[in-house]
Protein backbone atom coordinates (compact mmCIF):
# COMPACT_ATOMS: atom_id res chain seq x y z
CA UNK A 1 0.00 0.00 0.00
CA UNK A 2 2.17 2.94 0.94
CA UNK A 3 6.01 1.94 -0.21
CA UNK A 4 7.93 5.16 0.96
CA UNK A 5 7.19 7.13 3.67
CA UNK A 6 8.11 10.44 4.37
CA UNK A 7 8.16 12.14 7.95
CA UNK A 8 9.23 15.34 8.70
CA UNK A 9 10.90 16.00 11.79
CA UNK A 10 11.78 19.41 13.81
CA UNK A 11 12.43 18.00 17.50
CA UNK A 12 9.13 18.71 18.89
CA UNK A 13 7.07 16.13 20.64
CA UNK A 14 4.12 16.21 18.26
CA UNK A 15 6.95 15.38 15.72
CA UNK A 16 8.31 12.42 18.08
CA UNK A 17 4.51 11.19 18.25
CA UNK A 18 5.01 11.48 14.43
CA UNK A 19 7.68 9.40 13.91
CA UNK A 20 6.27 6.80 16.33
CA UNK A 21 3.12 6.71 14.14
CA UNK A 22 5.20 6.02 11.20
CA UNK A 23 7.04 3.38 12.34
CA UNK A 24 4.30 1.77 13.28
CA UNK A 25 3.14 1.90 10.35
CA UNK A 26 6.01 0.87 8.16
CA UNK A 27 6.49 -2.05 10.05
CA UNK A 28 3.06 -3.17 9.64
CA UNK A 29 3.27 -2.56 5.72
CA UNK A 30 7.00 -3.15 5.60
CA UNK A 31 7.82 0.15 4.28
CA UNK A 32 10.79 2.59 3.93
CA UNK A 33 10.72 5.71 5.68
CA UNK A 34 12.70 8.92 4.49
CA UNK A 35 13.09 10.90 7.54
CA UNK A 36 13.82 14.36 6.95
CA UNK A 37 14.62 18.02 8.86
CA UNK A 38 14.31 21.21 7.37
CA UNK A 39 16.37 23.97 8.57
CA UNK A 40 14.14 27.24 8.45
CA UNK A 41 16.46 29.75 7.74
CA UNK A 42 13.98 33.04 7.85
CA UNK A 43 13.38 34.07 11.03
CA UNK A 44 17.75 34.61 10.83
CA UNK A 45 17.43 36.01 7.18
CA UNK A 46 17.10 39.98 7.00
CA UNK A 47 19.50 42.74 6.00
CA UNK A 48 20.34 43.69 9.86
CA UNK A 49 21.31 40.05 10.68
CA UNK A 50 25.77 40.06 10.82
CA UNK A 51 26.99 37.79 7.75
CA UNK A 52 29.29 35.84 10.72
CA UNK A 53 26.49 35.49 13.32
CA UNK A 54 23.98 33.95 10.17
CA UNK A 55 26.54 31.67 9.26
CA UNK A 56 27.51 30.59 12.88
CA UNK A 57 23.69 30.33 13.39
CA UNK A 58 23.01 27.91 9.94
CA UNK A 59 26.44 25.93 11.36
CA UNK A 60 24.54 24.98 14.77
CA UNK A 61 20.89 24.56 12.65
CA UNK A 62 22.86 22.30 10.41
CA UNK A 63 24.43 19.96 13.57
CA UNK A 64 21.28 19.56 15.57
CA UNK A 65 19.44 18.70 12.57
CA UNK A 66 22.13 15.63 11.96
CA UNK A 67 22.17 15.10 15.38
CA UNK A 68 17.86 14.79 15.18
CA UNK A 69 17.80 13.00 12.26
CA UNK A 70 20.32 10.02 13.14
CA UNK A 71 18.47 9.91 16.70
CA UNK A 72 15.31 8.91 14.70
CA UNK A 73 17.02 7.05 12.08
CA UNK A 74 18.54 5.24 15.16
CA UNK A 75 14.90 4.63 16.43
CA UNK A 76 13.45 3.44 13.11
CA UNK A 77 16.90 0.65 12.23
CA UNK A 78 16.10 -0.68 15.67
CA UNK A 79 13.00 -1.98 14.64
CA UNK A 80 14.40 -3.37 11.21
CA UNK A 81 13.06 -0.40 8.65
CA UNK A 82 15.42 0.72 6.01
CA UNK A 83 15.81 4.26 6.18
CA UNK A 84 16.77 7.12 4.68
CA UNK A 85 17.67 10.74 5.67
CA UNK A 86 17.28 14.05 4.69
CA UNK A 87 18.71 17.54 5.64
CA UNK A 88 17.17 20.69 3.93
CA UNK A 89 17.48 24.15 4.14
CA UNK A 90 14.57 26.30 3.50
CA UNK A 91 15.63 29.77 3.10
CA UNK A 92 13.20 32.44 1.42
CA UNK A 93 10.51 29.66 1.49
CA UNK A 94 8.27 27.64 3.94
CA UNK A 95 9.60 24.42 5.49
CA UNK A 96 5.93 23.00 4.01
CA UNK A 97 6.70 24.10 0.41
CA UNK A 98 10.52 21.67 0.80
CA UNK A 99 8.49 19.07 2.49
CA UNK A 100 5.70 18.58 -0.43
CA UNK A 101 8.73 19.26 -2.63
CA UNK A 102 10.82 16.29 -1.12
CA UNK A 103 7.87 14.16 -1.06
CA UNK A 104 7.74 13.94 -4.59
CA UNK A 105 11.12 13.99 -5.74
CA UNK A 106 11.81 10.73 -3.42
CA UNK A 107 8.60 9.22 -4.77
CA UNK A 108 7.12 8.88 -1.15
CA UNK A 109 3.38 7.91 -1.12
CA UNK A 110 2.38 9.26 2.18
CA UNK A 111 3.83 12.07 4.64
CA UNK A 112 3.00 11.17 8.48
CA UNK A 113 3.78 13.93 10.27
CA UNK A 114 3.21 15.77 13.63
CA UNK A 115 0.70 18.56 14.35
CA UNK A 116 0.80 21.27 17.21
CA UNK A 117 -3.20 21.97 16.39
CA UNK A 118 -2.44 25.83 16.79
CA UNK A 119 -5.94 27.23 16.69
CA UNK A 120 -7.00 31.27 16.09
CA UNK A 121 -4.69 33.80 17.21
CA UNK A 122 -1.69 31.37 17.45
CA UNK A 123 -2.06 29.80 13.91
CA UNK A 124 -2.11 33.46 12.64
CA UNK A 125 0.89 34.23 14.19
CA UNK A 126 2.79 31.30 13.22
CA UNK A 127 1.18 30.00 10.86
CA UNK A 128 0.75 26.54 10.34
CA UNK A 129 3.02 24.13 7.92
CA UNK A 130 1.35 21.12 8.78
CA UNK A 131 -2.02 22.73 7.28
CA UNK A 132 0.02 23.66 4.55
CA UNK A 133 1.70 20.32 3.64
CA UNK A 134 -2.03 18.76 3.49
CA UNK A 135 -3.68 21.48 1.21
CA UNK A 136 -0.59 20.92 -1.29
CA UNK A 137 0.87 17.60 -1.35
CA UNK A 138 -0.33 15.18 -3.91
CA UNK A 139 -0.04 12.19 -1.68
CA UNK A 140 -1.70 11.21 1.26
CA UNK A 141 -0.89 12.96 4.65
CA UNK A 142 -1.46 11.42 8.14
CA UNK A 143 -1.20 14.61 10.77
CA UNK A 144 -0.74 13.13 14.34
CA UNK A 145 -1.41 14.93 17.46
CA UNK A 146 0.84 14.83 20.61
CA UNK A 147 -1.68 12.56 23.58
CA UNK A 148 -0.84 16.39 25.83
CA UNK A 149 -0.46 19.46 24.20
CA UNK A 150 2.82 21.16 24.52
CA UNK A 151 2.47 24.88 26.58
CA UNK A 152 1.49 27.42 24.47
Amino acid sequence: MYKQILVPLDGSRTSERGLREAISLARSLGSRLSLLHVIDAYPMFDERAAAVAFLQSMDLLRSQGKELIAKAAQQAEAQGLPVACQLREAIGERAAHVIVEEAAKQGCDLIVMGTHGRRGVNRLLMGSDAELVLRNSAVPVLMVRDAEPEAR
